[in-house]
């Protein structure tokens, strides 16, 4: 039973509490993949495939940092919307969408795998900002 009036509260969907542990699950994920992809580039410059006249064109090893800093944070914070801390979500979804834009801008190095963390990421932001309970 669903009740509206002011200061009651709404039972949680398992849909939702699902799509949070989902989104949580993905954020672990997505920063393993970028803490690996950092290291790949600070590693082996000649991994990714260099993009003549790019014009966003930045240092594959700094592409490397980004990548590393932008994984450890997202983590961080997928671990944290596993436990269940409001905090968590909000940076999250703010961590997700700063990871998409970097792949956004990583795609010509290396296309596929970007807009697959692309996709990813707006699963995730979308799973958080929809959620609105306990795990």
């Amino acid at each position: 039973m669903t009740t509206t009036a002011p200061g009651s509260t709404r039972p949680v969907s398992p849909w939702a509490s699902g799509l949070a542990l989902f989104a949580g699950t993905m954020m672990i994920i997505i920063g393993a993949f970028h803490a690996i992809m950092g290291l790949t580039a600070l590693f082996n410059d000649e991994f990714y495939l260099l993009v003549p006249n790019y014009t966003f064109k930045l240092d594959v090893t700094g592409w490397g940092w980004i990548h590393m800093i932008l994984g450890v944070l997202i983590a961080i914070a997928g671990y944290a919307v596993m436990v269940g801390n409001l905090w968590a979500r909000v940076v999250g979804i703010i961590l997700a969408a700063g990871v998409a834009i970097a792949n956004f801008f990583f795609i010509p190095y290396y296309p596929f795998w970007s807009i697959l963390i692309i996709v990813l990421c707006v699963a995730v932001i979308w799973a958080l900002s929809k959620y609105q309970g306990e795990i």
